[in-house]
């Protein structure tokens, strides 16, 4: 048994014995919230004791050590999507007037942009997070409750931050692990920990405590449907263009984190890492093979 096999098994348990602690208590029948924020940071925990693959010489290996696990998750995932979700979700933009659908959009957004600018402020982003605070007040009071972004047109533009990007910005983590979690979609090692904070910082996870279930759940099945059908042409562009979609997904949330975390401007150590990679492949090229400039560019195209 590996010591990050034992390390897990000890954290399960300690959750484990927590969580008896709480039903002695008393806590967990009287807030079924705090069962759900307890549920997600024992998958947190869990995750965390897994170690990364290290090469020969020490240092982490491949961006996508738990490949055929992820690969089975997102099998799993794509399937449930085939089967319910889609149908479903182009019933919903087939027969919902546009304008609807950005409205119940809107509303889906604003109950949870206390998400955005509650990390803006621990980023250090002072200014956007006084910005984001105020356009958060306007789109619930003249929007009538996010339902149209009046904000947008007063100069307050809608940003996009999570816990994820706070870690990154407090420096947890320069290449993190990637993760496929089922049904909620692509992740990696510190971006998992932000999906805690996200439902804590959801009006609409409180309101549900309050409501009840009776009230919850179909606003969260309407808001599930509601964000699939805006997915629906990023999803038809990687049916068509993708040659490995599961390729494609990893590449693509993996090159929009990197965008979220510098805000649209990466270093420029990240093209000259890009760089380096195209030399490597030139240089493991057959040297029989490349006797001349045209025989190594084909080469490297077949590879």
């Amino acid at each position: 048994m590996t010591p990050s096999f034992s390390l897990c098994i000890i954290c399960v348990k300690k959750m484990e014995s927590f969580n008896k602690r709480l039903v002695s208590w008393n806590l967990i029948k009287k807030s079924n919230g705090l069962t759900v924020i307890l549920l997600f940071f024992l998958v947190i925990v869990v995750t965390g004791c897994a170690t990364v693959p290290k090469n020969e010489d020490g240092m982490e290996g491949s961006i996508d050590p738990h490949e055929n696990v992820n690969r089975v998750s997102y099998d799993f995932t794509d399937a449930v999507d085939r089967m319910v979700l889609e149908p479903v979700a182009n019933v919903y933009s087939d027969y919902v007037p546009y304008a609807a659908q950005r409205s119940i959009g809107n509303f889906y957004g604003n109950l949870a942009y206390p998400n955005t600018f509650i990390n803006a402020f621990l980023q250090g982003k002072v200014r956007q997070g006084l910005e984001d605070t105020l356009r958060f007040a306007i789109n619930s009071t003249i929007g009538l409750f996010g339902l149209f972004d009046m904000a947008t047109h007063m100069g307050l533009p809608e940003n996009k931050e999570d816990f994820g990007q706070t870690l990154a910005v407090w420096g947890v983590g320069v290449t993190q692990p990637y993760v496929f979690i089922p049904i909620v979609g692509p992740s990696n090692y510190r971006d998992v920990t932000s999906v805690p904070v996200t439902v804590a910082t959801n009006i609409l996870f409180y309101a549900g405590t309050i409501a009840g279930a009776a009230i919850l759940g179909p606003l969260v099945i309407v808001g599930a449907i509601d964000k699939r059908a805006r997915m629906t042409d990023p999803m038809r562009f990687r049916d068509q263009a993708a040659l490995d979609p599961y390729i494609f997904v990893r590449e693509a949330y993996t090159q929009q984190r990197e965008y979220l975390i510098y805000d649209g401007v990466p270093p420029l150590e990240m093209y000259s890492d890009f760089e380096q990679e195209e030399d490597i492949q030139l240089n493991a090229l057959d040297e029989n093979k490349c006797k001349d400039f045209n025989a190594c560019q084909e080469d490297l195209i077949k590879q």
